[in-house]
């Protein structure tokens, strides 16, 4: 069925894309944002926060096996893992699908994201929620990060809205701090940074923010169709700089001992590399060491 109802993005005031909507599934304001899912006529069911583009069913591959495989391979021996956000559970699902991983803690502030994903987007975390292996939390990520016993993750994924609103308090210095202490001597955080042709002080501000926390500071690519503006860019900061400087072939090899190579849609050992190999006008918004 086609209808002549559009849905337009409203992340940008100036630009934008918009969709064919098929049916309207949920449409709701929670204590913290508003909420928008829909069936869209080109890319399956959509979620919107606050008017921007979240998770689209087509697409949602390259986004989460970029921010959850980056980061669980270069490490090599993650068998802890904190997320925070990333409320549609496929972060949750990727990371759970390294067999190596032994716990997964997943901290969302706001349920109903949780909750409408669960009943309209399935298909996105799959039996993730269910995984004895998994802690789901709906609580406030900036307190659980200022909690937790030092070294107690080797990796943390922030998957979070853009640094305004409810995600603008897991961009701050006190955020990364506390991450640099719960994470073990070679851990690492990965986190989304915005599209660089649209948001470049996103990547700018907050590479310098890590900065203060870590040693190695980093940018990676992926190329996600629905985030409107080219590539993406994935924050990267490390306690160990060799992390991303890892051949295909051991990556490869990691890959294998996970049991995600062969798995993807979007990911492999070589896009791996080389999503570290920045162009110029993305590089340029990093700290002059990084």
């Amino acid at each position: 069925m086609t209808t002549d109802i559009w849905v337009n993005e409203t992340l940008y005031a100036g630009w934008g894309q918009r969709f064919r909507v098929v049916r309207e599934l949920a449409r709701t304001h929670s204590e913290f944002q508003d909420i928008l899912i829909f069936e869209s006529e080109t890319h399956g069911r959509v979620m919107l926060l606050d008017g921007a583009v979240q998770i689209t069913e087509m697409d949602e591959f390259v986004y989460q096996e970029m921010l959850t495989h980056v980061p669980l391979l270069a490490h090599g021996e993650a068998k802890r893992v904190l997320i925070i956000g990333a409320g549609d559970g496929g972060v949750l699902r990727r990371v759970l699908q390294h067999r190596n991983v032994e716990r997964a803690v997943m901290v969302e502030i706001d349920g109903e994201v949780i909750r409408l994903a669960k009943e309209f987007l399935p298909n996105i975390a799959g039996d993730a929620w269910n995984d004895p292996r998994a802690e789901v939390l709906v609580a406030d990520g900036i307190d659980y990060v200022r909690r937790a016993e030092a070294g107690s993750f080797d990796v943390v994924i922030v998957d979070s809205t853009d640094p305004v609103g409810v995600g603008e308090a897991l961009f701050t210095d006190e955020f990364y701090a506390n991450t640099a202490r719960l994470l073990t001597d070679r851990g690492l955080v990965v986190n989304q940074c915005g599209v660089p042709a649209m948001q470049a002080e996103e990547l700018a501000e907050t590479s310098l923010r890590r900065a203060k926390s870590f040693p190695d500071i980093h940018a990676y690519t992926a190329a996600v169709p629905t985030y409107v503006g080219g590539l993406m860019t994935l924050g990267w900061a490390a306690k160990d700089a060799s992390m991303r400087a890892i051949a295909p072939e051991e990556i490869r090899r990691r890959a294998e001992v996970a049991g995600i190579l062969g798995t993807t849609s979007y990911w492999t050992p070589e896009i791996h590399a080389g999503a570290f190999n920045l162009p110029p006008y993305i590089a340029k918004h990093l700290p002059k060491n990084g």
